[in-house]
């Protein structure tokens, strides 16, 4: 370089340091060999070892906190600038962090000599301006531990004279992860100049165009980029998006205040999390709805916020909803047409719904809700208390150790343990209460808190919202509000979760989180084809198998429901044979990349499995060993030196993958079920000591029992394998889980939260690969294409994708009187179920069921129109205008379940057996050799999703709303 106009210095530093002065207003100083010390110097530095700008620390004291004492604000200096040599680096950036944020606990005696205590505030995180931000090139820092390093800091950002921005600058034409590798990790040890990040907030580094920042904890991979400042915009890699997104003055104090959590829940000890460019957009504009919210509520007050009207009630033939309606129309009376409907609706729109938060899985969903709930506490006046709804135990429990990690809950906050412990709590005034939607197993009579600041967090929104415990919470708290947060999009005709919730407030999806590196790719790999099914006669010979097993009608259905899931063919012996010879070779030839999980169709099947690769798992380890002797005799004979070396390596690289083997636990992992001792045991299978692991966990080398979810989530930890079939599978976060083998018919968004187990971000990983053996590419296609379709709607609930309220209404009316009828035909009278209770209602029930099961087509005739009920119920759940026909629906509902309960109790074991033998001899499958199974590969990163949305959107619309009458 002859003129140095690319240099370091005078190209990308000088020109950071203006942006931030010409830009972003900030005072600039170049300290370079012009830096004079004292308390008159230029940055009021007593020697090169201060990191602390006392003279602006103590200006800022001053002026935001005039009512206390001089010697209490020097109290506050001792502490922020006391550098204890016995804690590390993060212990001191964590209290430090707690006094930035929260003010520095300080003590004084008045002049009557009571004791006085307060928080001096450092910075003011409502009035940016009134705050000092200054940028400092070239900082010369000097270690406190020997041997005392000299190192010289690129830029450095103080605010009130903290160093809270540590900046890493190399040439315009240098690899930006250089920065990290060769200078950062160097800085940040403790015998270099590591006290200089005890006040740190992000460290960003960058060589002039591209730009990534981290925390003091972030491994290089965890490094992110700042692509947007606004969720419309597509997005650059500039380091002057980032400058301008994270060092706006406004932009930075509300990271520093609301974006930083300190997370010790997972493996490996505590982190320090800075939130992602996407969930810094998320959580504001959430936080915002809830301002709006708060808005509505003071316009409203509580007994203005619902109007009652009437409507007419229209014939069949001119509602528009009921389409043909054959099943329905016959049985439909027009006695009481000319009567008027009762309406309830809410005087704006948007009370009690706060919005749909859709970040894609593996995006830290988690944290954005522990982000959103802290937020609202320091920003929105109020007592808000969160409720914190799941629908799984594991999610629960993952959600609830986040918030206690990251220190937004404790151990000690309220988790509902049942439905009356619930009520109880929401009775009280907890600042955060967790539960399942299932406690809500209670009828309500009158609300458990008629508050109106309960936020009710909703995880995985589009679930578990359509029933009696989701209908049972809206009246136990009639004046919450509602968020739900979902790592799959609205699809266009889901108009439930839009009722509940109402439209977007953010959206970060599948493709967007992979350009941004928030997921790594995902590789699909399709091995299912190789194995080899063929099915000529089948079909002809399973049927004259049933025939032959002359089953009753309840065991006919129960078969019928499973062959039509291909069940007997998924779960023939052969097959999970062939299966098994292809998991253990493939999964053991990819023993470095990380762990595993094998999706079954349910959990028999996952014994069977277990079963199988026990045997083949052994066998490879056995393969390997000889493998290795032939290989130690080939090198013992050989004089080529060269040759030697070559085998040497090849041998202990066996050698590795054996040991590796020989060491790793494959586990069952399924939820514990009434008489499964019985059900494994018709199948050979012996459950109990899976279940005592399942419930114990495992031994660690110093006697004490570690958790097997958090032994799978340790990298370290030798269970490596686990075999599901549906726990696990979605808000389960395991970082080194590079593989997922699928076994298992899965669509939509069950496939999607599946699939997004292998995507998440770890050192080393380039990618998570999805083996497929159940061929579910086409419904993968389909979930990307929704998703995608996705985009195009932003959900708002306006015109003609949520239909009005009336004309739902009227549809539920007449699907509930076309089942009330034709109970009433089969001789039932259905108001025998209005109120009653214990055996009266249980005698009802089984008279009803007794009624309807006079014939097939008669209870055929009556589940259809029970589901037309269910489906028009559920799309005014959350109305108030759908709770006067509550009782009515669960009358029919009941009934219904009666019905299903015959079904699905019925034994089909044996018949099975039979025809697994069947199925048996009709699959061929190819031996099992080197990477036998290779199929269609595809890298997700990679699919067009403009195409993939012209090719579906048009089933999609022609689909229609799925189990909701479409218009005519």
């Amino acid at each position: 370089m002859i003129t140095g106009i690319n240099s370091e210095d005078r190209l990308v530093q000088k020109t950071f340091a203006d942006h931030l002065r010409d830009a972003l207003g900030w005072d600039s100083v170049y300290a370079y060999n012009d830096e004079t010390f004292g308390p008159n110097g230029t940055l009021g530095r007593s020697n090169e070892r201060d990191v602390v700008l006392v003279r602006d620390l103590r200006s800022a004291l001053e002026r935001l906190n005039p009512k206390i004492p001089q010697s209490a604000r020097e109290q506050a200096i001792e502490k922020l600038t006391r550098v204890n040599l016995s804690r590390s680096l993060l212990q001191h950036n964590h209290e430090f962090y707690g006094y930035i944020r929260l003010g520095v606990p300080v003590e004084w005696r008045d002049q009557q000599g009571e004791l006085q205590r307060e928080r001096a505030q450092v910075i003011d995180f409502r009035k940016p301006l009134i705050n000092r931000f200054l940028a400092v090139r070239e900082l010369k820092v000097q270690g406190v531990r020997v041997p005392h390093y000299n190192r010289r800091a690129d830029l450095v950002c103080f605010v009130n004279g903290l160093p809270l921005v540590f900046i890493e600058l190399k040439a315009v034409y240098l690899n930006i992860r250089a920065g990290f590798d060769n200078n950062l990790t160097d800085y940040l040890h403790e015998h270099s100049i590591g006290h200089s990040f005890h006040h740190n907030a992000f460290l960003i580094v960058s060589n002039g165009d591209r730009a990534r920042y981290g925390s003091i904890t972030s491994e290089w991979e965890h490094f992110a980029e700042w692509k947007r400042n606004d969720e419309r915009e597509k997005g650059g890699v500039d380091a002057e998006v980032l400058l301008n997104g994270m060092l706006a003055k406004d932009r930075l104090l509300d990271i520093v205040e609301n974006y930083i959590l300190f997370d010790d829940s997972k493996p490996g000890g505590t982190r320090k999390i800075v939130a992602r460019n996407h969930q810094v957009l998320g959580v504001n504009n959430a936080v915002a709805a809830v301002s709006r919210q708060e808005e509505l509520k003071e316009r409203y007050p509580p007994e203005q916020r619902l109007l009652t009207y009437t409507i007419p009630r229209l014939p069949l033939a001119a509602d528009p909803h009921m389409g043909s309606g054959k099943e329905i129309e016959s049985f439909v009376v027009e006695d009481d047409a000319d009567e008027d409907l009762p309406l309830v609706k809410r005087v704006h729109p948007d009370l009690g719904r706060l919005g749909v938060f859709w970040h894609t899985q593996g995006s830290g969903k988690s944290y954005s809700m522990a982000f959103f709930a802290e937020k609202v506490r320091r920003v929105v006046p109020g007592n808000f208390t969160f409720v914190i709804m799941t629908d799984r135990e594991d999610l629960d429990d993952q959600i609830f150790r986040t918030f206690v990690g990251c220190g937004v809950a404790d151990d000690k906050t309220p988790r509902a343990t049942s439905g009356e412990d619930l009520q109880g709590l929401l009775g009280q005034n907890h600042r955060f209460v967790f539960s399942l939607i299932h406690k809500f197993n209670q009828d309500v009579t009158r609300p458990y808190s008629e508050r109106d600041d309960i936020i009710v967090i909703s995880d995985e929104a589009h679930r578990s919202q359509g029933g009696k415990f989701a209908r049972n919470m809206r009246l136990a708290l009639p004046n919450a509000s509602f968020i739900g947060f979902t790592g799959t999009p609205l699809f266009k005709y889901d108009h439930l979760t839009r009722r509940i919730f109402g439209g977007y407030i953010s959206r970060y999806d599948f493709k967007r989180s992979e350009e941004d590196q928030s997921t790594v790719r995902l590789v699909y790999e399709n091995r299912g084809e190789k194995l080899g099914i063929a099915r000529p006669d089948l079909n002809d010979r399973i049927a004259a198998k049933v025939e032959e097993a002359d089953l009753d009608p309840n065991q006919t259905a129960l078969l019928e429901k499973l062959l039509g899931k291909d069940y007997e063919v998924v779960t023939a012996d052969d097959r999970l044979d062939k299966l098994a010879d292809d998991f253990v070779e493939h999964c053991s030839t990819r023993w470095e990349s990380g762990k595993s999980m094998l999706v079954c169709i349910d959990k028999i099947t996952c014994g069977r499995m277990y079963q199988r690769i026990e045997r083949r798992w052994m066998a490879k380890i056995a393969q390997l060993r000889v493998s290795i002797a032939q290989l130690e005799a080939r090198q013992a004979a050989t004089g080529d030196a060269d040759e030697r070396e070559r085998l040497a390596k090849q041998r202990q690289r066996l050698a590795d993958q054996a040991a590796w083997m020989d060491s790793t636990i494959i586990e069952i992992i399924i939820s514990e079920a009434q008489k499964e001792i019985q059900d494994f045991q018709k199948w050979g299978i012996d459950i109990i000591p899976h279940r005592v692991v399942m419930k114990t966990g495992f031994e660690t080398a110093d006697g004490k029992r570690v958790a097997v979810d958090d032994a799978f989530k340790d990298p370290q930890h030798p269970f490596r394998i686990a075999i599901v079939c549906a726990m696990w599978l979605t808000g389960f976060d395991v970082e080194c889980l590079s593989t997922l083998y699928i076994d298992k018919p899965m669509k939509a968004h069950t496939l999607m939260q599946a699939i997004a187990r292998a995507n998440r971000v770890y050192p080393g990983k380039e990618c998570g690969v999805i083996v497929d053996y159940n061929g579910v590419l086409k419904s993968l296609r389909e979930a990307l294409a929704q998703y995608a379709l996705g985009d195009d709607d932003d959900g708002g609930g306006d015109g003609e994708i949520v239909e009005p309220i009336a004309e739902l209404v009227r549809a539920l009316v007449q699907a509930i009187e076309a089942a009330e009828n034709h109970l009433k035909q089969c001789g039932f009278e259905p108001s025998r179920l209005q109120g009653a209770k214990g055996f009266a209602r249980i005698e009802a029930l089984r008279d009803a069921v007794d009624a309807l099961c006079v014939s097939d087509e008669v209870k055929r005739r009556y589940e259809i129109m029970a589901r037309q009920v269910f489906a028009r119920f559920k799309a005014l759940l959350m109305e108030p205008s759908s709770f006067a026909y509550a009782a009515r629906h669960d009358d029919i509902e009941a009934i219904y379940k009666k019905l299903e309960e015959k079904r699905d109790t019925a034994d089909v074991t044996e018949v099975l057996k039979e025809l697994h033998k069947i199925v048996n001899e009709a699959i061929r499958a190819q031996q099992p050799g080197e990477d036998h199974a290779e199929g269609l590969t595809v890298d997700l990163s990679q699919i067009d999703f403009e195409k993939l949305r012209e090719e579906f959107a048009k089933k999609t619309q022609a689909r229609g709303a799925p189990g909701y009458p479409r218009r005519c």
